[in-house]
């Protein structure tokens, strides 16, 4: 049995150009027709393609190097620490985020879509009240909610899940890991996880399209606890990364024409939509689009494990940075997009403007966090900045 490698420089640089992309594709949700929270008045279809670009596979890639480092830690801690310790750095942060990061999106939306006139103070009496009012067109805006940060209440879903599968199969997980990267060769490393996932969003997505309800979102945890657990073992054979390094580029190749697939089908779709034949595409350009979507993660796994296996102070910094920025940055994009939009500003300036504040008041309030002790576990950092420089020197895993 191989040993897994004990240092992924390269996951962690995915990391954190995955989670400042989400920031680019949060901006783009204010000026597409897709529903979202606070749409800008020149919202259109203009930019959904480029929007296509990294929705397929982007939260996949993400719940994938979070397996990948779930499975590191469960090498060096017991099951049952590995699922306290991870509960406290992902549920802290949840839960303060639902009560106190949060509630002004949903309060600039009920703004916008319904003319709400309260005050903050108000409306917040009705948030923590679990008001069910908000309501237009027969959607009602679930209250608490907390909206961007689903993907902070699955990840620890699943590490639970694997925390305790671990604790029941022992090295029986490692030699399970090992068959299954062995076994994944080639263009089998390719075909196969597509059709897995492709055939989950067949058989699922129709009756259980995505809501981010954790107890009714079950095409969602079958598609992504999938690649999580895939993650996990790919974390025990470090063979697996040089596998996608050597298909990188066919990869990104099959991406591209997927995706240019897809925007094809989704045009037409819409332009002729009368036309019986379309909808006996449909259930093909699913498996397309997790074409799509694993293509993406293995091309981008593998051009990063040839490029970006390097560590740096830069890499520590933005390693640590992410979670918190991630945090902050959906509110600060409803916010200021809520409150700029008086000014009439053309699109495509505007949305720069979103991208520089964004960044710039997130990343400041991640400097002041960090100085700060008892701000540090509500945004998911260690209680004592000493604890980082010890991590600092401890294998990377792009946790």
């Amino acid at each position: 049995m191989q040993a897994p490698q004990t240092r992924l420089f390269f996951l962690d640089w995915v990391r954190i150009l995955a989670f400042l992309l989400l920031i680019l594709y949060h901006v783009g949700m204010y000026y597409v027709t897709w529903d979202w929270h606070v749409k800008s008045p020149f919202a259109s279809d203009a930019i959904e393609p480029f929007m296509m670009l990294s929705s397929p596979w982007r939260l996949s890639l993400l719940f994938l190097i979070s397996g990948v480092a779930s499975s590191f830690m469960l090498r060096r801690l017991r099951a049952g620490t590995f699922m306290r310790q991870r509960s406290v750095r992902l549920l802290v942060p949840l839960i303060f985020g639902m009560l106190v990061i949060v509630p002004p999106q949903p309060y600039f939306e009920v703004i916008e879509k319904l003319a709400y006139t309260g005050s903050y103070g108000d409306f917040m009496r009705l948030y923590l009240s679990a008001y069910s009012g908000f309501c237009k067109d027969g959607h009602c805006i679930d209250l608490p909610t907390w909206n961007h940060l689903w993907f902070v209440a699955y990840l620890w879903v699943y590490t639970l899940l694997l925390g305790s599968a671990i604790a029941l199969m022992g090295e029986r997980f490692d030699r399970l890991a090992s068959r299954v990267v062995a076994y994944l060769n080639g263009w089998k490393l390719i075909v196969l996880p597509v059709l897995v996932l492709g055939g989950v969003r067949v058989a699922m997505f129709s009756q259980f399209p995505s809501t981010h309800n954790l107890t009714w979102d079950w095409y969602n945890h079958a598609s992504y606890l999938s690649v999580f657990l895939l993650g996990a073992m790919f974390a025990r054979n470090s063979s697996i990364w040089h596998k996608m390094d050597a298909l990188r580029w066919m990869a990104l190749g099959l991406a591209a024409a997927s995706w240019g697939a897809l925007i094809v089908y989704f045009s037409l779709s819409e332009t002729l939509t009368l036309r019986p034949d379309m909808e006996q595409w449909r259930m093909l350009m699913r498996v397309v689009y997790m074409l799509c979507a694993w293509s993406a993660i293995i091309a981008v796994c593998g051009f990063a494990h040839r490029h970006l296996n390097r560590d740096s102070a830069s890499r520590r910094y933005l390693t640590e940075a992410v979670f918190p920025v991630y945090i902050l940055h959906q509110t600060l994009i409803v916010a200021i997009a809520h409150w700029i939009k008086p000014a009439h500003i053309a699109p495509a300036t505007e949305g720069m403007i979103l991208v520089v504040l964004t960044l710039c008041i997130s990343f400041g309030a991640f400097d002041l966090i960090r100085r700060i002790a008892i701000l540090r576990p509500l945004f998911g950092l260690r209680w004592q900045r000493q604890a980082m420089a010890v991590e600092c020197k401890q294998p990377a895993t792009a946790s």
